[in-house]
């Protein structure tokens, strides 16, 4: 059955160009819609710009610009960066478009009738940056913001103000009710926590500034006209203004019904607060799901202007790919956590997994195909031959769906590549060119028809992670991509037709150095690092930045079949599904005394397969001579909080 389904990045504020973090949340809609586009769904993609605020109103007096000059600048930025990069949105919101201001101010009268919205005055801390109140407990030292850090000033001003206090029984019941609403699931255990510690009415006007949708026309008498909508509110009605709502053509409203939000962990109180609190106000339906990605930061710190080291997606596609960049993206960061752009990782990962594991499989398909059988492949003994290879690859695609459904983009990419493993291993182990030599063309010709298929499945399932180059593929081995061939091929399983390879360019040319220019004060900054941990021995803090420890709970522990020392332990961190990982710890814990053990782990090593049995991390222990004991903490901790 096709689903309607609405896929939302942020709309992102219109105070600067776009930025890595930008790209990455973008991405991440643009590959969800495709992915659920192969299942057969109706997908709707919506990104845009946040136009209003004292933060834009004081940048285009900086500028010698008015406000709404300046926000056509930047938002047009935006729209040409996103169309560069070929991603495929279908709805571009501005909060400056007269259709939004007629929808948020249809909203508040909505909730000013239902009685959530009163008027009242404020006094408080107000950061300009965050367009937010704080109270006093609220902030950092010297009466800073506890999010952005930069200096608050005490405002005091009439409002108008939103219930929120009256959603809070209703926000925690939800939640109670959608334990994976918030994925990763580590993010949803810290709302619960904000909301339970008591939700403060919430101001949703200002008077202080013009910069901003205007109240409806009924509140416009002379006391009134000076407030305008408190930003927060006006952008983020922005994922229903787009779809048309409170406007005379509402047909695109039917793709609410399954709402995907995708954000930074830096707006997530926002987004899974106050708008399920306003959404609830204007009784309609909430989303299905928000997801929560880390920040990225460059080498190990973190990004700013002031150092030079913030990343411009555009110069990196100029130098790369788009295709490049997305896969390093999506690969990288560990959903939920936080990632680390290094140039030196980018090349290894271009160069080692998409070069060797993918492009060289190809590259060996064809040269084969066309050596033995002049580029034809025949599919229709590769079940006579290889049916345990068969089963593996169904499995591996079976696994990556799964890890695609909740939301764990890196963890599909290492299932998916599994798949590539496995062709290029099939090579090593039946040694086609021996099976010609020795008169088996059939299983020669099966052999390589079990490489086009497993490059087949596995390239419709790439294509939401690299469309281009997964089309590549497909054209190479004479398919489409699409909604069909996805259900043939890996919900059925079936195998491709007897057909004729086309011959294709090399997909990914090995990259020998750098193609981006690092910043100067970096790379002297690097040397010196560098220099100085060679002399005493020291590890930089960018190295061990790349371990990501995690707390996690065991759930389950069973001995490994015909090993005396490994256990198998399946560790809950948080994520939809727990973590099977293998420890040499047999000699000294039985399985029953680990159930419920709080231990670190290291979540980012690759997998290993041990006695026939994949591992998906390392537990940490120390060794000494009174025996072996598990690193733990000393107080519980919430499964997946990280280590630092």
């Amino acid at each position: 059955m096709c689903q309607k389904i609405l896929i939302t990045s942020p709309i992102y504020y219109v105070n600067d160009i776009p930025h890595i973090g930008h790209a990455y949340t973008t991405i991440l809609c643009d590959m969800l819609k495709k992915f659920h586009q192969l299942q057969g769904n109706d997908v709707k993609f919506l990104t845009g710009t946040d136009e209003h605020g004292q933060k834009i109103e004081q940048s285009a007096k900086k500028n010698n610009q008015n406000p709404q000059s300046y926000a056509d600048i930047i938002s047009m930025r935006f729209k040409k960066i996103w169309d560069s990069f070929a991603l495929d949105y279908d709805i571009f919101v501005r909060t400056t478009d007269t259709k939004h201001c007629l929808s948020v101010q249809k909203a508040f009268e909505i909730m000013y009738a239902k009685g959530d919205i009163y008027k009242g005055s404020y006094e408080g801390h107000y950061c300009i940056s965050c367009e937010t109140f704080f109270t006093q407990t609220q902030l950092s030292a010297n009466n800073t913001c506890p999010d952005c850090g930069k200096p608050t000033q005490i405002v005091q001003e009439e409002s108008y103000f939103f219930a929120l206090s009256k959603y809070q029984d209703k926000l925690l019941e939800w939640y109670k009710s959608h334990s994976d609403f918030i994925l990763p699931q580590f993010r949803q255990n810290e709302v619960i926590k904000f909301i339970s510690e008591g939700l403060n009415d919430l101001s949703i006007t200002r008077t202080s500034f013009e910069w901003g949708v205007p109240l409806p026309e009924r509140f416009t008498h002379s006391s009134d006209k000076k407030h305008i909508v408190y930003v927060w509110l006006d952008a983020l009605l922005s994922y229903i203004s787009g779809l048309g709502y409170a406007q005379d053509n509402e047909s695109d409203m039917a793709y609410w019904d399954y709402a995907l939000h995708f954000v930074g962990k830096d707006i997530l109180r926002f987004h899974a607060v106050y708008w399920l609190a306003f959404l609830m106000s204007l009784e309609l339906p909430l989303p299905k799901h928000i997801y929560a990605h880390g920040w990225w930061t460059k080498d190990g710190a973190k990004m700013s202007k002031s150092i030079g080291n913030v990343i411009n997606p555009k110069e990196v596609v100029d130098a790369y790919g788009i295709e490049s960049l997305r896969y390093f993206l999506l690969r990288e960061m560990p959903f939920g956590q936080d990632g680390d752009f290094s140039q030196k990782a980018f090349i290894e990962r271009i160069n080692a997994e998409l070069g060797n594991d993918v492009g060289n499989l190809l590259n060996r398909l064809i040269g084969m195909s066309e050596k033995y059988f002049a580029l034809k492949v025949d599919s229709t003994q590769v079940e006579k031959y290889f049916v345990s290879e068969l089963n593996e690859l169904r499995h591996i695609i079976a696994q990556a769906v799964e890890k695609m459904s909740s939301m764990q983009p890196h963890r599909y990419i290492e299932e998916l590549w599994k798949a590539f493993s496995l062709g290029n291993s099939v090579i090593t182990q039946y040694e086609p060119w021996n099976l010609m030599k020795s008169a088996q063309t059939d299983k020669a010709m099966a052999l390589l028809g079990l490489i086009a298929n497993i490059l087949a499945q596995s390239s419709l399932l790439l294509y939401p992670i690299m469309p281009q180059s997964a089309s590549k593929i497909a054209h190479a081995l004479d398919f489409e991509i699409n909604a069909q061939n996805y259900e043939k091929l890996i919900k059925q399983g079936q195998l491709l037709d007897t057909f004729k390879l086309n011959k294709i360019p090399p997909l990914f040319p090995r990259i020998e150095s750098p193609l981006l220019a690092e910043s100067p004060t970096n790379t002297k900054e690097n040397a010196q690092n560098k220099n100085t941990s060679e002399k005493i021995g020291l590890v930089d803090i960018k190295d061990f930045g790349k371990l990501d420890i995690r707390v996690g709970t065991i759930i389950e522990c069973t001995p490994v079949p015909k090993s005396e020392k490994l256990l198998k332990l399946m560790v809950d961190i948080g994520e939809s599904q727990p973590r099977q990982i293998l420890s040499g710890i047999a000699q000294y814990y039985t399985p029953q005394s680990l159930i419920n053990k709080q231990v670190c782990l290291i979540i980012n090593l690759k997998a290993a397969k041990l006695m026939g049995e994949i591992s998906e991390g390392m537990i940490l222990a120390s060794k000494d001579t009174n025996g072996l004991s598990l690193l733990s903490v000393d107080n519980p901790r919430i499964n997946g909080s990280p280590i630092s």
